[in-house]
């Protein structure tokens, strides 16, 4: 499946939530989102229906996301409804992990291939000070419960932020020495309770090879150029989508848990699928790809979208 500029599309983000169980304070208000109605959010069998559309439209890859999927009522229904799809290669989730200790097990044994894991500190007072409300130790526990249940190639996707987690970048590529865990620093995008920060929290990618020079290139996979440290287990990503736009390389769309496909995350485009079966679901699928702009425009304005990255599917 191609998209309007030529670009291969093979990979769903769906969201299954919009609500969290935490109130991170780049994604979130405080008060959190007004819970919706049950009927407002796709159902089981919408989310399962959807993933198949776009696996006959030729997605080859979906992610299950939120708010926090952990928390959404028959997440393990949805997950092995996607994977007995014929033609879906990997299913992938991104959590928290304040929930992964008690369902680790249940999701591997549903049918989830590989999990990502939100840290965006290890220190447990900044931790729950962006949280505004988790622990530092049930997400550790959650990883430990994830490898135990035999999640390999974990990915721990950390937010980089100046002045809240520079200093604790050494910290983080410590655990790449130790674990075969990928950590992937993240830009900050200016969207949502964010977009109105001090520029200094936005930090390039570039950061980290200033202040680590030791690491080293190795090949990259998807949008993250990735490194290792001599010796280490594990490795390093950066993403960049602010200092080295990798739109031309794009080849995702995503579907909110309104039932709503984004060609971008930063674009106010949506196509409604909710109500659509068959030849008709499809049609609107391969219509929104045909969309999905050419790229986004951080780099002159904060994000066009009018939803927070809870609404969205990070």
């Amino acid at each position: 499946m191609r998209d309007g500029c030529g670009r291969t599309i093979d990979y769903l983000r769906l969201s299954v939530t919009d609500l969290c169980n935490y109130r991170c304070r780049y994604c979130m208000p405080a008060e959190g989102v007004a819970k919706r109605c049950h009927g407002d959010i796709l159902s089981v069998e919408e989310c399962v229906e959807i993933g198949a559309a776009a696996v006959r439209c030729g997605v080859r890859k979906i992610r299950l996301t939120g708010g926090e999927p952990l928390v959404r009522r028959g997440l393990l229904d949805i997950c092995r409804g996607l994977r007995a799809l014929p033609g879906l290669e990997e299913l992938c989730l991104t959590t928290n992990g304040s929930l992964l200790a008690q369902m680790a097990a249940p999701l591997r044994k549903a049918g989830t291939d590989r999990l990502n894991v939100s840290l965006d500190t290890l220190r447990p007072d900044r931790f729950a000070a962006m949280t505004r409300r988790g622990r530092l130790e049930d997400t550790l526990a959650g990883i430990r419960a994830a490898e135990d249940a035999g999640f390999k190639n974990l990915k721990l996707d950390t937010v980089l932020i100046g002045g809240f987690n520079d200093d604790e970048t050494g910290d983080f590529l410590n655990l790449t020495v130790e674990h075969p865990w990928e950590v992937r620093f993240i830009e900050l995008m200016p969207m949502g309770p964010c977009a109105e920060w001090e520029r200094s929290c936005f930090l390039p990618g570039e950061y980290i090879l200033k202040k680590h020079p030791a690491l080293r290139r190795i090949e990259s996979k998807g949008v993250a150029r990735r490194y290792r440290l001599p010796g280490a287990k594990g490795t390093v990503g950066l993403i960049s989508p602010l200092s080295h736009d990798f739109c031309g390389q794009c080849r995702r769309v995503r579907v909110t848990a309104d039932g709503k496909l984004k060609g971008c995350l930063h674009s106010r485009k949506e196509i409604p699928l909710r109500g659509l079966h068959g030849a008709e679901l499809e049609t609107e699928i391969r219509s929104g790809v045909l969309q999905k702009p050419l790229r986004h425009y951080l780099t002159d304005r904060p994000s066009d979208t009018p939803r927070t990255m809870n609404q969205i599917g990070g």
